[in-house]
């Protein structure tokens, strides 16, 4: 038995595209352009997916500034840092402007990284330069810049 070339298939319609966007929105919060790859993966049309995907914007369906608070609520929650979460938004589309705006009113970004620094490795602020870094360099690689990082390896005046 002979498959029908991809060229023969009929584009799905507008409404299996429709259900399948609204799918993935009721599982998590998505990005437009994070839909828009899902969509296109699964064959529709460009044309149909920009349609779609407007709609859902007027109906309020699909929002970047509540995709934008659920994901870095999410972000916080797993003890990432800011510079992370802002590159993490970016690559799915959010405009830089209004990431680093949501990334920046969400959180004391210190505490957290306190607070990340104490989960891992203890109460305790390592003496010896070679802990030190190899703290900071997992800081970093969580996202957390250097005077936040700064501010983690010191010793907590809350808990004295």
């Amino acid at each position: 038995m002979v498959k029908p070339s991809s060229s023969n298939r009929p584009e799905p319609d507008a409404a299996a595209c429709r259900h399948q966007a609204l799918h993935a929105l009721a599982r998590r919060e998505h990005s437009r352009l994070e839909l828009e790859r899902k969509l296109a993966m699964r064959g529709h049309g460009a044309d149909v997916i920009a349609l779609t995907l407007d709609h859902l914007e007027q109906t309020g369906l699909l929002d970047t500034h509540r995709f934008c608070e659920s994901f870095v609520r999410s972000r916080i929650s797993k003890g990432q840092g800011p510079t992370r979460i802002e590159r993490e938004l970016t690559d799915r589309g959010v405009d830089a402007a209004l990431a680093g705006d949501y990334v920046h009113r969400m959180q004391d970004w210190s505490a957290l990284a306190r607070e990340v620094r104490r989960r891992k490795f203890g109460e305790d602020v390592p003496d010896s330069y070679k802990e030190r870094a190899r703290q900071s360099r997992f800081l970093q690689y969580r996202g957390f810049s250097h005077e936040q990082i700064r501010a983690a390896m010191t010793r907590d005046p809350d808990f004295e």
